[in-house]
């Protein structure tokens, strides 16, 4: 995936790989402000700190979760350096080797990195056009699961949103065999149609066994590397221990900027500016995909987030295809390294957040133009 990327970020190059949040809306302005305040108490904020974080930040975030219908307190935040960190140390406290991760098939790569790492046995679990089935979940998860990770919410890499229905099954189903959940939520503020669902936090089974991951990498900005894990009791102390071990603390200027830019910023609007931007991006990737794949191609219409998950006719092969894109100065990422099973040779994403919608109708003429 590396050499894919890194092909794919020559000059010129109109990207639909890798999942960037748009540079361009980032609140440079605000964030400076912050940062500058931040500053004026450098004594504190460039010292070192306590590893579960800033406590104005973890209080700003536990308001934000709380208002968002998942009752959270300060206590409950461990800020992480991204909620890559998050994913790390949860899997350094759950999983010893051997022990059986359950993913949705196909998965976010870097977790399934993350759980390789730490001796774990990756089952992908079958998914269909509404994420996981609930049943294959429990089928799986009878043969000893330890836990399983999910992102229910805007998946990457398909853009699948997971029913309440379902939310509710697989927290019975979690209740039922003893399952961890970590359900990742990167994107979930990122919604374009529809109303928001309930977090699988608080669904009735699963309260007391999911780890809620989020960031502000995607409403602020990714160079912030903030983000956090919501953490069940049971598991708190040995997650701030893993991570004073991991790093004693992340960044405390970052922190101590982050909590300053929360309390100025009138979140909701910043949020709604970025809906606004990205869901005619989203559009405009849509509305141009079916024309600039081969015949027989199929893609689906994400209700939020930042990706599309598309599939060629049968016997084309992805990668391929990208090579071939490339030499028209256009990308995206092949499906295959997303699938902890047998991959699919002919799925691919694209993220549409990081060009305008003008730039998106070039990118879309030249991968018709690669393979017509």
């Amino acid at each position: 995936m590396r050499e894919i990327l890194a092909l794919t970020a020559r000059p010129g190059v109109i990207s639909f790989a890798g999942g960037l949040p748009a540079g361009e809306l980032f609140d440079g302005a605000g964030l400076s402000a912050a940062f500058a305040d931040a500053l004026r108490d450098a004594a504190r904020t460039l010292q070192y700190s306590t590893t579960e974080g800033d406590p104005d930040l973890r209080a700003a975030i536990a308001a934000r979760l709380t208002g968002r219908g998942l009752a959270t307190a300060a206590d409950d935040v461990l800020v992480c350096s991204g909620s890559q960190q998050a994913l790390t140390l949860a899997a350094t406290v759950l999983i010893e080797p051997g022990d059986v991760v359950l993913v949705e098939e196909p998965s976010y790569l870097a977790a399934l990195q993350a759980f390789s790492l730490a001796g774990a046995r990756v089952v992908p679990v079958a998914c269909d056009e509404d994420g996981l089935d609930p049943d294959a979940v429990a089928a799986a998860a009878a043969g000893g699961a330890r836990l399983l990770y999910t992102i229910p919410t805007f998946h990457n890499p398909t853009g699948r949103t997971l029913p309440l229905e379902r939310r509710r099954a697989l927290a019975a189903v979690a209740e039922r065999h003893g399952l961890w959940l970590i359900e990742d939520d990167p994107y979930g503020e990122l919604r374009y149609r529809g109303e928001p669902l309930p977090s699988l936090a608080t669904v009735p089974g699963a309260e007391d066994r999911t780890l809620y991951l989020s960031t502000l990498s995607k409403v602020a900005a990714p160079g912030l590397r903030i983000g956090w894990v919501r953490t069940p009791a049971p598991l708190r102390s040995s997650l701030v221990v893993a991570k004073q071990a991991a790093d004693l603390h992340s960044s405390t200027i970052d922190q101590a900027a982050a909590a300053r830019w929360l309390a100025a910023v009138d979140l909701d609007a910043h949020i709604a500016h970025l809906r606004a931007e990205y869901g005619a991006r989203r559009d405009a990737l849509v509305a141009g995909l079916a024309d600039a794949l081969p015949p027989g191609s199929v893609h689906n219409r994400p209700d939020g987030g930042m990706f599309v998950w598309a599939r060629l006719p049968d016997g084309w092969d992805a990668e391929v295809m990208l090579r071939r894109a490339l030499e028209r100065d256009v990308a995206f990422v092949p499906g295959f390294p997303f699938f902890a099973g047998p991959p699919d040779r002919a799925a691919l994403r694209f993220s549409f957040t990081a060009h305008p919608p003008d730039e998106i109708a070039e990118g879309l003429a030249r991968l018709r133009a690669s393979w017509h």
